[in-house]
C-alpha cells in the first residue's frame, strides 16, 4: 500500500486518519503494520464503501480537498470495490535502528548470512545478493535502472529485491538510488574477512 509523502506526513502528524483504495481485494487487515518512509502506520480497520457514501468530511480525513478531488485519485481504468480504511501512525521504523548497527557478533553475522543464503537459495537468478549489496556499496546512489546495467539483473525485479536488503537493515533507499547502511558495510567488511 503506498503513500503519497503528502499523505504520509500528514498521517504522521495524525491529521490524516483514513485512506480510500480501490482493489480487486482488501490488500492490508485490520491490526496489520505498515512500513513506511515516516514509519509504522497501524490499519485500524478496512471496509468496503460505495462511492456514493463517501463525505466531503471523509475526503478531508484522507488529506483531500473534497470528495470530488478523492475520487479522482483512482484509476478509473481499474475496476474493483473502494476500500475505506482507518489508519493512524504508529511508531518509528524499527529498520532505522537496525541498519545503524555498526558492530556485528559471530552470531549476527551467521543469522544475517543464513537469511541471504535462503534468498539466494529461493532466486530463479541464482545467487544475487552479494553481487547487488557489494554494487551499492561501490555506487552509492546509483539508481536500480545503473544497478541493472552492473549486475545483469531486470529492473524492476531488482526493485522488488533490494527492499528485502533494505528490511535486514543491509541498504537504505534514497528518493533517487541507494546506499549501503553501516551494518550493510559491516557485514561486507567480516565476509571478506572470514574469507581470508
Amino acid at each position: 500500500m503506498l503513500f503519497k509523502d503528502v499523505h504520509l506526513k500528514g498521517i504522521r502528524e495524525g491529521k490524516i486518519t483514513l485512506a480510500f483504495r480501490q482493489w480487486q481485494k482488501a490488500s492490508v487487515k485490520k491490526g496489520s503494520l505498515l512500513n513506511t518512509s515516516v514509519g509504522l502506520l497501524k490499519i485500524d480497520s478496512n471496509e468496503t464503501v460505495h462511492e456514493d457514501h463517501i463525505t466531503d468530511d471523509e475526503a478531508l480525513q484522507a488529506g483531500f480537498t473534497n470528495k470530488k478531488q478523492l475520487l479522482k485519485s483512482f484509476h478509473h481504468n481499474h475496476s474493483g470495490e473502494i476500500f475505506k480504511i482507518a489508519l493512524h501512525y504508529h511508531a518509528e521504523d524499527p529498520r532505522i535502528k537496525l541498519r545503524e548497527q555498526a558492530e556485528l557478533s559471530d552470531q549476527q553475522f551467521e543469522d544475517i548470512s543464513r537469511k541471504l543464503e535462503r534468498l539466494d537459495q529461493y532466486c530463479k537468478n541464482g545467487q544475487w545478493t552479494k553481487q547487488v549489496l557489494v554494487s551499492i556499496k561501490d555506487h552509492p546512489h546509483l539508481p536500480a535502472a545503473g544497478i541493472a546495467n552492473l549486475t545483469g539483473f531486470e529492473k524492476e525485479w531488482l526493485k522488488l529485491n533490494i527492499r528485502k536488503l533494505k528490511n535486514m537493515g543491509l541498504t537504505i533507499s534514497h528518493t533517487v538510488g541507494y546506499e549501503i547502511s553501516p551494518l550493510g558495510s559491516e557485514y561486507l567488511k567480516k565476509l571478506t574477512e572470514s574469507k581470508k
